[in-house]
């Protein structure tokens, strides 16, 4: 924006007029230019706009100013004194100035006082000539009675807007609205005094601006974010914190990524790094695997309607009958005949052989349903319209994150256009499209309406030329001939760069691959130092030849002989055969561990009477390969060294001379959890039945797939709860009789516990922290962090030096009461210091802040302990 050529205002007082305001909420650059003194050139648009809204403004002033008495009504400015000393009840065309600001209010009505002693009030009137109001005309009216309490000592509490071609009336509460319109004079305030352009952001509006020329040359010079289409302010704001400011510069971070095979199913996302490559390449970039249904004959469809009416006018059809292209159009003069139009169109389909709808964007889909809604009984045919609209195929669903055009946008136009397609009217677009109709209204003139139906054809055929190209691109990506094309690229063809990833690294020449090979020491062992050494090379002969050693036994236990059958309770039984098993074990000494093998040995047999066989019953060791103490190293070696199982079981068969695999440790761990589960079961009803619960919860992922593992401990126990989902559903269950002190932190579903809850203050503070770290500059946030910093750094030492005494910690409420007063004073206008306004005056009864007086914890019992092991006769309000 450093181009933008505008002379700075002046340091005199800026007046804040109505029109900077509508221009602020269209588009802040647009207020910073014309508070410059900036002039353009108003495209044909904005001038019919501007008549449009003076010839509506006329027609309503004089339609009020016929019910009222011609005494009772007044137009042009007059000063607030004879207004408020002459018995006025209507004001036509008021210009109203204070304070810096200055508002041509449409309207003022007088409202009849309550009671003698009170004076008359004012409420602003504004007019809108379109048939639906919009948050802009509401925030407009609240700038109105912003500028009419500043003069009057006292705002209007509401309203009306006076709209439509009804001149229909809408009462507004402007009060809820004024907080919103300060916010926004201080902003524009805030322009002055910086002297410096706002983020330069390309909208909607800019079709309708008369600074559109200035600002899309600068935005194309510095090559800027903005011409991206769809990309927000805080999008750009957010590329900006990373050094990234134009568009080639973007295009340099997207990364190909491979999708996994459980999200295939799952739409792509739109990139628009991807875009800005596409940009960079002139080429067209296809992500994932779009798919276009085409069956039947295809029906291309375009409507053209007033939006802000609900009114459709024009609806254009082409189509092929034979090798001839048909286009038909339907058109209605009024809403009377939107009717006839539908029921012309549906006559015109039915005579079409087997058509399928194609149409661009959600306009059309939402006229299909309207039309069907709006005129059911004109539908001959009901299930013929409803498989029509079931078959009808929106082309912008396939083309959005999937196919990349080099274009700043997916507009039909852009695209069209990059293919070759030109209309004949070169300003053609959907808002001049309201301004020609307005005029044909108007005028009644043919040639207007003839330019309407050519653009409606216009865009017909730009569809089918989409469509067509649309289609050969997703035939192209299942031809083995695709990597041929030149100008397409499939992102899965592209090179996946992963700096961290683990695997073969491409060279740029073979003789630096063949070097780098020889710089591993598989390499080195194996090739070189085996060579070099005699004895190496001896070692490495043995252990090639040698085979695995059988591991001798330590002990052998021999199982005694059954009694009786375990089945018919008989002693007639036989011996069979002999068998035995091997357990691998660890034995604990007091210098060390060592392997342990034990060798049971058992006979087989058999019942004369029942004819069952079996075996001795009571020998359960010798139903694992693996004793109880080896189970138990591994389980230490998990849980508290944090070792993976792999490296578990390597250095077992190393230090032991085992021969585990990864498998066998883990079934080792899912028997243990079998062995420990009553254990678990204890812990965690120990737990739920206590008087103070920690609860946390973290995401994990296993084989690929997202979890999550709660964590509940009372500072002496600890038990883990796994979920799919982070849905906090069993929480109710499992804390239904618990009644002490829950710790938690912000996540939502603690809320709805019902028992004393406290909030985590390292998890707030820790939100801060990388909140302040991400918007170093944003000095609002600044001076609340560090006031809070300044509040808790003199309790803490206390605590440092003291203790958790409540003798000592009581002296710093005052503190906290003060800072709680200086939070609900102060007026932030950035948005994360909002946020965490409203997130310490929200969480005040919850937050585990020290010394706060209305805390919901109580004492327990005399001598226990609370939250984070406070003494509660110690305490009589949570701690740090």
């Amino acid at each position: 924006m450093e181009n933008l050529d505008v002379n700075p205002p002046a340091v005199m007082p800026m007046l804040i007029t109505d029109e900077i305001f509508h221009a602020f909420l269209a588009c802040e650059t647009k207020s910073y230019l014309k508070i410059a003194g900036a002039t353009g050139d108003q495209p044909a648009v904005a001038a019919w706009q501007r008549q449009l809204t003076e010839d509506y403004t006329r027609t309503c002033g004089t339609w009020l100013r016929a019910n009222v008495r011609e005494d009772e009504c007044v137009v042009g400015p007059l000063s607030w004194p004879d207004l408020n000393h002459n018995q006025y009840r209507l004001v036509i065309g008021c210009t109203v100035q204070a304070q810096g600001l200055q508002s041509h209010i449409h309207a003022l009505e007088r409202l009849p006082a309550r009671r003698k002693t009170q004076d008359n009030s004012f409420i602003p009137i504004r007019f809108v000539p379109g048939e639906k109001v919009t948050k802009q005309d509401k925030l407009l009216l609240a700038f109105d009675a912003l500028v009419l309490g500043t003069v009057t000592g006292q705002a209007p509490l509401f309203g009306k807007i006076i709209h439509g071609r009804e001149q229909a009336t809408a009462k507004v509460d402007v009060a809820g609205l004024l907080d919103m319109a300060k916010t926004i004079v201080g902003k524009i305030a805030g322009q002055q005094a910086r002297h410096t352009p706002p983020l330069l952001v390309l909208n909607q509006h800019c079709a309708a601006c008369e600074f559109k020329a200035r600002c899309h040359q600068i935005a194309v010079e510095k090559d800027d974010l903005s011409l991206l289409s769809g990309m927000t302010a805080k999008e750009m704001k957010k590329q900006h914190s990373k050094g990234i400011f134009s568009v080639t510069q973007l295009s340099y971070t997207f990364r190909a990524r491979r999708k996994p095979k459980r999200f295939a199913s799952k739409p792509e996302k739109y990139s628009h790094a991807l875009r800005a490559l596409a940009l960079r390449e002139r080429k067209i970039y296809i992500a994932g695997k779009p798919e276009l249904k085409l069956q039947g004959n295809p029906v291309y469809l375009d409507v053209e309607g007033v939006p802000d009416r609900d009114f459709y006018y024009l609806v254009g059809l082409r189509f092929k009958r034979g090798d001839a292209d048909i286009h038909a159009s339907f058109w209605a003069n009024d809403v009377s005949e939107e009717r006839e139009m539908w029921a012309a169109l549906l006559h015109t389909l039915t005579t079409i052989d087997t058509p399928q709808l194609i149409y661009y964007g959600s306009y059309e889909t939402t006229f299909l349903k309207r039309m069907k809604a709006r005129y059911s009984e004109a539908v001959e045919n009901p299930a013929f319209l409803d498989q029509l609209i079931a078959e009808s195929v929106n082309v912008l669903s396939v083309i959005y994150a999937q196919i990349y055009f080099p274009t700043y946008s997916n507009g039909l136009k852009e695209i069209a256009q990059y293919l070759g397609f030109q209309w004949s009217e070169s300003d053609a677009s959907g808002l001049n499209t309201l301004m020609w109709r307005s005029q044909w209204e108007c005028s009644k003139d043919s040639g207007m309406k003839q330019k309407l139906v050519t653009y409606n054809a216009e865009d017909c055929e730009a569809l089918e030329r989409v469509t067509d190209a649309v289609a050969q691109l997703c035939q192209r990506q299942t031809e083995v001939a695709k990597s041929k094309e030149d100008n397409i690229v499939y992102t899965d063809s592209l090179k996946r760069e992963d700096s961290h990833h683990f695997g073969n690294k491409e060279f740029s020449m073979p003789e630096l691959k063949y070097i780098n090979q020889a710089a591993y020491w598989d390499y080195q062992r194996d090739k070189i130092y085996i060579r070099s050494s005699p004895r190496l090379k001896l070692i490495s002969r043995k252990i090639a030849q040698g085979r695995a050693k059988v591991l001798p036994v330590n002990k052998i236990v021999e199982c005694p002989a059954p009694s009786y059958c375990p089945k018919c309770k008989t002693k007639k039984i036989m011996k069979l055969d002999r068998t035995s098993k091997i357990v691998h074990d660890l034995k604990f000494g007091r210098a060390g561990i060592k392997r342990w093998i034990v060798k049971y040995s058992f006979d087989r047999y058999l019942c004369r009477k029942c004819g069952i066989s079996f075996y001795f019953q009571q020998i359960p060791r010798a139903r694992s390969p693996y004793g109880s103490e080896l189970i138990n190293y591994v389980l230490y070696q998990i849980i508290e060294l944090r070792l993976p199982q792999e490296t578990i079981a390597q250095s077992l068969n190393q230090l032991f001379n085992f021969h585990l695999g990864h498998s066998a440790v883990n079934r080792q761990k899912q028997r243990a959890a079998q062995v420990y589960e009553d254990t678990y079961k204890g812990i965690l009803n120990k737990i739920v039945t206590g008087k103070l619960i920690h609860a946390d919860e973290t995401k994990i992922s296993i084989e690929g797939k997202d979890a999550f593992v709660w964590v509940f401990t009372n500072l002496e126990e600890v038990a883990y709860y796994y979920t799919k989902t982070r849905e906090g559903d069993f929480l109710h269950e499992l804390l239904r009789e618990f009644r002490g002190v829950l710790v938690s932190d912000f996540y939502t579903a603690y809320d709805s516990i019902n028992c004393p809850q406290q909030k985590c203050l390292i998890h707030f503070l820790r939100d801060l922290n990388d909140d302040l770290l991400k918007q170093p500059f944003n000095e609002e946030l600044k001076e609340l962090v560090q006031d809070f910093a300044i509040l808790l750094k003199p309790m803490i030492e206390t605590i440092d030096r003291y203790g958790l005494k409540a003798h000592f910690l009581r002296k710093h409420k005052v503190f906290v009461e003060h800072f709680y007063k200086e939070l609900s004073m102060r007026d932030y206008q950035s948005e994360i210091a909002i946020y965490y306004k409203k997130r310490f005056e929200k969480n005040r009864d919850k937050q585990t802040f020290p010394l706060y007086p209305k805390s919901p914890i109580r004492p327990m019992s005399e001598g226990s302990l609370g939250a984070h092991g406070v003494p509660e006769e110690a305490r009589c309000t949570p701690p740090v």
